[in-house]
C-alpha cells in the first residue's frame, strides 16, 4: 500500500527538465508541495503554473547547487515556504562523456561540481529539517532520495570520471543511509539505465556519436518511467525503505 504525501513538501534539484521536472510532477500529484530548483526560471515558472493549475502547490526558486550558498538558501527557503521539508529529490547532474587522455579538464570539474559537491551542499543542509519532520506528524518519516546511474556500478571505458562521480554517489548514499535512518530519515539510491533526456545534449558531438552507438536499437526509459519509481520510493509506509534502485530499460544488457 501506498503512503500519500498531503500534507508534506519536497525540494527537487534539476526541476526544469528530464527526470527532475518529471518527479515534481509525480509527487504534487501524491499530495507534496514542491519547490522547483534550477537555474532555468522560465522552465521552472512554467512547469509552477502547471501543477498549480492542476490544484497542488509549488514554488520557483532559481538557483545554481553548484555554489554552495545559492544551494543553502534553496533549501532555506523551501523550508521556510511550507514550514518542513519531508522529501528531496538530489537529481540535478551532468553526464560529459569521454577519454581520459586529453580530455577537457573543466568537463571534470563541472562533472566533480554538480553530481558531487552541489548533491552534498542540498543534502548537508536539508538534514536537519528532514530530521524535524520524520520526527513529527503527518507520516514521522522523511526522504533524501539521491539520483545516480548504472555507471556508478559499472565503469566502462569513455565515461571515467562520469564514473568516479557516480560511484560517490552510492559509497556516500551507503554511508549517512547507515548514519540516520534510525531516526527515521531514508535515504534511497536510484540508479537508471538509459533515459531519453537532455542529460546526452552536454556531450560533444563527436564523443556522443560513438557513445550512442550502444543504445541504438533499445527502446530507451522515459523520465516519467524514473519519477513513477521515485514516488513509489517515497511513498512508502514509514516501516518500508528502498535504499537502492537499479532500473534499466528491459533491452539495455549493461
Amino acid at each position: 500500500m501506498s503512503d500519500r504525501l498531503d500534507g508534506t513538501s519536497a525540494l527537487v534539484t534539476g526541476a526544469s527538465s528530464g527526470i527532475g521536472e518529471a518527479t515534481a510532477r509525480a509527487l504534487a500529484a501524491e499530495g507534496a508541495a514542491v519547490a522547483l530548483v534550477a537555474r532555468r526560471r522560465e522552465r521552472l515558472e512554467s512547469l509552477a503554473t502547471e501543477i498549480e493549475t492542476g490544484g497542488g502547490r509549488a514554488v520557483v526558486i532559481e538557483a545554481d547547487v553548484t555554489d554552495r550558498e545559492q544551494a543553502t538558501s534553496a533549501v532555506e527557503r523551501a523550508a521556510a515556504e511550507f514550514g518542513r521539508l519531508d522529501t528531496v529529490i538530489n537529481n540535478a547532474g551532468v553526464m560529459l562523456l569521454g577519454p581520459i587522455p586529453d580530455a577537457p579538464i573543466d568537463e571534470w570539474e563541472r562533472m566533480i561540481d554538480l553530481n558531487l559537491k552541489g548533491l552534498l551542499y542540498v543534502a548537508h543542509a536539508a538534514l536537519p529539517h528532514l530530521l524535524m519532520a520524520a520526527g513529527s506528524q503527518p507520516r514521522e518519516v522523511a526522504d533524501l532520495v539521491n539520483i545516480s546511474s548504472v555507471a556508478g556500478r559499472v565503469a566502462r571505458a569513455g565515461a571515467g570520471v562520469y564514473n568516479l562521480t557516480k560511484h560517490g554517489v552510492g559509497a556516500f548514499s551507503e554511508a549517512l543511509r547507515q548514519e540516520v535512518t534510525g531516526k527515521h530519515v531514508r535515504v534511497s539510491l536510484v540508479e537508471p539505465g538509459a533515459v531519453a533526456t537532455e542529460l546526452a545534449s552536454h556531450v560533444r558531438p563527436e564523443v556522443w556519436e560513438a557513445a550512442s552507438k550502444r543504445f541504438a536499437d533499445i527502446e530507451r526509459l522515459e523520465a516519467e518511467d524514473i519519477a513513477d519509481a521515485i514516488a513509489y520510493i517515497v511513498t512508502r509506509r514509514r516501516r518500508i525503505a528502498v535504499n537502492e534502485l537499479l532500473i534499466r530499460p528491459t533491452e539495455q544488457t549493461g
